[in-house]
């Protein structure tokens, strides 16, 4: 995990601080949609924050329309997958793959097919 000295930095343990339960791309979907985690937590803290740490450790598991709409919907709304790649730290002890998973929705948001 990339530390820099003085940087203002949040962690987001999402099972704890969001749901244990997150599901549905949007938020007529249900109430732990991608969009309201992006729209409620994500925006504000990568706006604020030099770094923001995922912990996604603790959920019951994430269906591919809430880490598509969170993640993938995060570069949309910036229109820069830099500025997320530099933020944002994800960490996962329990399954690394949905490191990998995140990080390619992240690098393909701006896709065509994806917006």
């Amino acid at each position: 995990m990339p530390l820099i000295k003085g940087a203002a930095m949040k962690t987001i343990e999402l099972a704890k601080v969001f749901s244990r339960y997150p599901a549905g791309r949007y938020k007529s979907d249900g109430p732990f949609s991608g969009e309201k985690f992006r729209e409620e937590m994500l925006l504000p803290f990568i706006n604020n924050e030099d770094l923001v740490v995922i912990v996604l450790d603790g959920a019951m598991g994430y269906g591919s329309s809430f880490l598509e709409e969170a993640f993938g919907g995060l570069v949309r709304k910036l229109k820069n997958k830099d500025i997320v790649k530099k933020k944002l730290v994800l960490v996962s002890k329990e399954d690394p793959f949905l490191v990998k998973e995140i990080n390619s929705y992240i690098e393909h948001g701006l896709d065509e097919r994806n917006a």
